[in-house]
């Protein structure tokens, strides 16, 4: 009987598959690859961005209203006024009569800005998994220098207004939110793509 058992116990107890640590190195590199050096992966880092230009334009709209707040001055117009622009140019007729295509302008120029906002998050955010990473003060003024450069750009070229004729108090009140805007996305880029530092 014990005869007849040792080779089914040997069949069956077989040495476990052992993979050469050269082939296991390359795996390794090649999901460290695929996922970004920091663990996260294309489509999770885009999200980041995205989520990382909400909150910058959360808070560029929050120094806004602040500064209108301490100022006692009125919103600015030019949103509304690319909006139009950009109706006109592209043949599409906004909807409506009096306020109610009124409260659609006004809303259409909120979105556009908040669709720059998030747009530049993803850029930057894939500028990061490329491994451009200035340091925090650095970045976060270079974020918010190119969401100011897009916004004041287009409304440049549409002809709604001309930054050559602005005054300095006109520039500190686009400077200023827009530094916040790339603090706050900057720095919740790094903070969702390296949680570790």
């Amino acid at each position: 009987m014990i005869a007849a058992t040792l080779p089914t116990m040997f069949k069956t107890h077989r040495r476990p598959h052992t993979m050469h640590p050269a082939r296991l190195l390359h795996m390794g590199g090649s999901q460290r690859r695929a996922r970004g050096s920091n663990g996260m992966d294309g489509t999770a880092g885009l999200l980041a961005g995205a989520a990382a230009g909400a909150a910058g334009t959360a808070a560029l709209n929050a120094a806004t209203y602040l500064d209108m707040a301490v100022r006692g001055r009125p919103a600015s117009d030019t949103p509304e006024r690319t909006v139009e622009a950009v109706a006109g140019r592209a043949h599409l007729p906004i909807p409506g009569k009096g306020e109610k295509r009124s409260h659609r302008v006004t809303a259409l120029g909120a979105l556009s800005g908040m669709t720059t906002g998030v747009a530049v998050g993803v850029a930057a955010a894939a500028l990061h998994r490329l491994g451009v990473r200035p340091p925090t003060l650095v970045g976060a003024a270079l974020t918010g220098l190119v969401a100011m450069a897009a916004t004041d750009a287009s409304m440049a070229g549409l002809k709604v207004t001309d930054p050559r004729t602005w005054s300095a108090t006109d520039w500190i009140s686009d400077l200023l939110p827009h530094f916040v805007y790339g603090a706050v996305t900057y720095a919740t880029l790094r903070a969702l793509h390296d949680p570790t530092r």
